[in-house]
Formats: structure tokens, C-alpha cells, sequence
């Protein structure tokens, strides 16, 4: 593999773990149920588990720690070699699972292109969607604050 491949490959795990980290557990499942799972065994039994929260002061400044976060984590391998990791905020190891699952297949040259075209894309296309809806329901409760010059005399 060259160092581009490399690089693009971590790309697209990466923009597929964005887009399944934000969307719901029984969307992902939906999605899923269109592609033929590979056979595949867990690695890492989901479990939840706590993580320490780092901030700054003004995203610069010296860290310091917020406070713990609930994660669940998983890890799968298919029978192909293939090894994927999920990870998701909160209690909600079902939802770990299918994303280390996603996140193997992902790697997979054979099942790449389903899951982007199965899974990743709808996903992504109703994450954006809602992201607009969004957007335009607080466009629509704007107010355009302007200052009224007062006339001299």
C-alpha cells in the first residue's frame, strides 16, 4: 500500500466514523440490514466504561480536566482480517458494536462500496438534511437588530 492509499484510507475511516458517531443506533441497524454481514467475531465485548474529559481556556490555554464521560467501546475482526473499533458517547453498547463492524467493513475492499452506498451515504445525507432544517427554523426566529441615526436640530 502506498503512503497515499494509506492516507486516504484513513480519510475515509474517519469521515465514516463522523457520520455513524452522530447518527442514531436504530439507523445504522436499518441501513445495515441491506448488505450481506461478513462473518466477523468480537475482539472486544461491547462494555461501558468512563473517559476523562480534557478542556482549555479559550482553546489555547493549559489543560485542565472537565470532568468523566460515559463511553461504550467494541471491537471486531472479520473472517477476513479486517479489525474495526467503535466507540460512542453514553451507555449504548449495541450502537459500539455496529460501528466497529461498519468501521471493518469500511477496510474491506470487498465491502467498502456497500457500506459508503448502503450505510454511510443516507446516513450522512440525513444528517445534513437535519443540519438545514436547523438552520433555517433559527433563520426564521432572526430578528435584524438596526440603529436608527438620529437627525441633528
Amino acid at each position: 500500500m502506498m503512503a497515499g492509499d494509506e492516507s486516504h484510507e484513513q480519510a475515509r475511516r474517519k469521515a465514516a466514523m463522523a457520520v455513524l458517531a452522530h447518527s442514531e443506533v436504530g439507523d445504522i441497524a436499518c441501513y445495515l440490514e441491506a448488505i450481506a454481514l461478513p462473518a466477523h467475531e468480537d475482539l472486544r465485548e461491547p462494555e461501558d466504561g468512563l473517559v476523562m474529559v480534557r478542556g482549555r481556556i479559550g482553546g489555547d490555554g493549559a489543560p485542565f480536566n472537565l470532568g468523566e464521560a460515559t463511553v461504550s467501546r467494541a471491537a471486531v475482526r472479520l473472517s477476513t482480517g479486517e479489525i474495526g473499533f467503535g466507540y460512542t458517547l453514553g451507555r449504548d453498547r449495541h450502537k459500539a458494536k455496529l460501528i466497529a463492524l461498519c468501521d471493518a467493513m469500511v477496510q474491506s475492499d470487498e465491502f467498502v462500496a456497500a457500506v459508503e452506498a448502503e450505510v454511510i451515504a443516507p446516513l450522512r445525507e440525513a444528517m445534513i438534511e437535519k443540519r438545514n432544517r436547523k438552520v433555517a427554523e433559527a433563520a426564521a426566529t432572526r430578528v435584524d437588530f438596526y440603529t436608527m441615526v438620529r437627525g441633528e436640530g
